[in-house]
């Protein structure tokens, strides 16, 4: 089982870049994915993309693809949403979560962080 933690959120400008950060705890995530998720109000949860933590392959969903990315730093446990550019659009609570490479879905969640993007 994994904690996660997400930091980083708040008050945004539109246009401007913000990073997010996603503090891992309680297992070694050799075996592990790590995705970032989001939901805006009133809409569902959207996928942002997953790091394999190893060897650190990323993927991007392509509705952020070009704007978003995502990265890891191994000493700290730690994964990063970098966003840039954001729009209104990108308002909404982001989440991290945590699945087996093998397994299909994501059994650990954080409790997110709120971002809210300013026009």
């Amino acid at each position: 089982q994994v904690q996660l933690v997400e930091s980083g959120g708040g008050l945004v400008q539109s246009g401007d870049s913000m990073t997010l950060s996603c503090e891992a705890s309680g297992s070694r995530l050799n075996n592990y994915l790590l995705g970032w998720f989001r939901q805006a109000p009133g809409k569902e949860r959207e996928f942002l993309g997953h790091i394999i933590w190893c060897p650190g392959t990323t993927v991007v969903a392509d509705s952020v693809k070009g704007r978003f990315s995502i990265f890891r730093d191994n000493a700290k446990n730690t994964m990063y949403l970098q966003m840039h550019s954001v729009n209104s659009e990108d308002t909404g609570v982001y989440y991290c979560a945590a699945r087996l490479t093998w397994g299909y879905e994501y059994g650990d969640w954080g409790p997110g962080t709120q971002v809210t993007v300013s026009s």
